[in-house]
């Protein structure tokens, strides 16, 4: 069997940089543990499959280790294939999802996407998660992921965690965030229990720290930057329960793979 397979970067307007995601259009759906095979021997953060149910599409998110709930990257990517590979002419692309019906719309050179806000309960500051991260947050909450809050972006760049003690940690993963110099807030994400030892463009953790920037700066739409080593840029809007996040993509490959 052949798949059509595209690797696009995501949250950038070039090449290297960004978060690469694999994108696998399907005219029927594998069998999962296929799907976990081709993610695993792709090695990405997330590779993205979709396949037409009905007159909708469906998409499914497999990080190397494990299928995951919500991912923002893969979602940019494969609305980006459809437009700009398949040709896809509509203004709205909605895929139907694990956490679901998501939306994503033309602005311009952009693509911006309609997700939910994720709810984050203040937890007290624990042991394992300085040991992990090395520095001391001002703050932790739980959500999908456990994001710890510091005050400024150099503490956030500095890091060097040890990603045997984060693995430990409840949740997906760990975000570390701070307020921007020139941006509105920036971020950086480890994941090494789903396999991502630190992933370099975050679309599904701005449904956590957009909502909580928001509120802190007084303000609904936010420019955001990831401080991986390949960098991402995302502006985000906050409404009601809702936050649109909002990127740009390349393409960087097109072939098959071979099953």
């Amino acid at each position: 069997m052949k798949i059509p397979y595209y690797v696009v970067h995501s949250f950038t307007n070039r090449i290297f940089s960004g978060n690469p995601a694999g994108v696998c259009p399907l005219e029927v759906w594998l069998p999962d543990e296929a799907m976990q095979q081709i993610a695993l021997e792709n090695n990405l953060a997330e590779t993205a499959f979709f396949c037409r149910e009905g007159s909708g599409l469906r998409l499914r998110w497999f990080a190397p280790k494990a299928e995951v709930d919500l991912c923002g990257h893969a979602t940019l990517a494969a609305a980006f294939v459809l437009y700009e590979c398949l040709g896809n002419k509509e203004p709205s692309i909605t895929f139907e999802t694990r956490s679901g019906p998501l939306t994503v719309v033309r602005e311009g050179d952009r693509l911006a996407m309609d997700f939910p806000i994720l709810s984050m309960k203040p937890v007290s500051v624990f042991s394992e998660l300085i040991a992990g991260l090395g520095i001391t947050p001002e703050r932790t909450f739980e959500s999908m992921d456990l994001v710890a809050v510091f005050a400024d972006e150099t503490q956030v760049a500095s890091l060097r965690p040890d990603l045997d003690v984060l693995r430990k940690i409840p949740g997906r993963g760990v975000l570390a965030t701070a307020p921007g110099k020139t941006d509105d807030y920036v971020l950086r994400c480890f994941g090494p229990k789903v396999g991502i030892p630190e992933d370099p463009a975050t679309g599904s953790a701005q449904s956590m720290l957009a909502p909580y920037w928001s509120r802190r700066l007084g303000k609904t739409s936010l420019r955001v930057r990831q401080l991986s080593s390949r960098g991402g840029e995302m502006f985000c809007s906050v409404r009601d329960n809702r936050v649109t996040i909002a990127g740009q993509a390349a393409l960087y490959l097109n072939g098959k793979i071979s099953i």
